[in-house]
């Protein structure tokens, strides 16, 4: 397949397995990504993990603001099959259609489930033991497009965004490898997604990021390590705590909100069934911490005390 001309679209770390499969066994004429983002206090220029990697091997890189109206240099390329994972724009219908072999999406659900922007975060909140990868084609709808291949993967119970992640984008390159020549070829079959049971995975907004503590402990568990890149949080009298790892118990109970137990890495918080155990949090004002070494700058006694919402 390396005579294979391929226009990747990806942004992420997760797209980056994908990408770099591609350039090991095809002819990845150009790599389009999303804009620079000014990342930190110190507002500091930053390329997407795709950007870095298609820069690394000297392949064109395109960054357009808003697809739908900066598409053209894309068809100049004159690939022969366009690849998404994770890119992050909508793509007009007169570029995905474009292409010889069309354009191929890399998803991270077992479609028609979990359609949408943040399928892997919303698998672990909603305790999911099963997902996976599907190579699908893109239409105008967003994840609507016929099946060509699924393989799904159990999620663990110490899974966590960065685990699962690494561990579907792994897949999603294999995966994608296997059908590739059959794309080509055309022998692979394409399935129809079933309609009725289709649910999407809106993209995770602040709101989401709130714990409610009156909920079961495995569920806030399970919030807590599908949002560990950007901290699940409480709020405090002094201001609202990102919690970044968690763990959790069923025995015991109490009036909710209120600090149960201290640990010798961590304080427990009474829920609405059982006690969430807080591991690693940022305070307002403060870096990303241990709890171990939150605890020893503090009085324990008093936060015994103390009650979150």
């Amino acid at each position: 397949m390396k005579d294979l001309k391929v226009v990747f679209m990806g942004t992420p770390v997760f797209s980056v397995p994908i990408l770099e499969m591609l350039i090991e066994n095809t002819n990845v004429i150009g790599v389009v990504t999303q804009p620079d983002k000014e990342v930190g206090r110190k507002k500091i220029l930053t390329f997407s993990p795709v950007k870095e990697v298609a820069l690394e091997h000297n392949i064109k890189v395109l960054q357009p603001i808003k697809l739908r109206n900066e598409y053209q240099d894309i068809i100049d390329l004159n690939p022969d099959i366009i690849i998404t994972c994770a890119y992050g724009q909508i793509l007009p219908f007169e570029l995905l259609d474009y292409p010889k072999y069309k354009t191929i999406n890399v998803h991270a659900s077992l479609l028609p489930k979990y359609r949408g922007g943040a399928p892997i975060e919303r698998a672990i909140m909603n305790g999911d033991k099963k997902t996976g990868i599907t190579i699908m084609r893109t239409d105008k709808g967003m994840d609507s497009g016929d099946i060509i291949k699924e393989e799904g993967i159990d999620i663990e119970e110490n899974d966590d965004i960065d685990s699962l992640s690494f561990t579907l984008s792994t897949l999603g390159a294999d995966l994608l490898l296997k059908v590739l020549p059959s794309i080509v070829d055309n022998t692979c079959v394409y399935e129809k997604q079933n309609e009725e049971d289709v649910t999407f995975a809106y993209v995770i907004k602040r709101e989401d990021e709130k714990i409610d503590l009156s909920g079961d402990a495995k569920n806030i568990y399970n919030k807590v390590r599908a949002l560990k890149r950007v901290g699940a949080y409480i709020t405090s009298k002094d201001g609202d705590i990102k919690i970044f790892k968690a763990s959790y118990n069923t025995e015991h109970n109490g009036e909710v909100g209120l600090v149960s137990n201290i640990y010798k890495d961590g304080f427990g918080i009474y829920c609405g069934s059982g006690e969430i155990i807080i591991n690693e949090l940022q305070v307002p004002g403060k870096k990303k911490m241990s709890c171990k070494d939150y605890l020893n700058g503090i009085d324990k006694e008093k936060l015994l005390n103390e009650k979150f919402m």
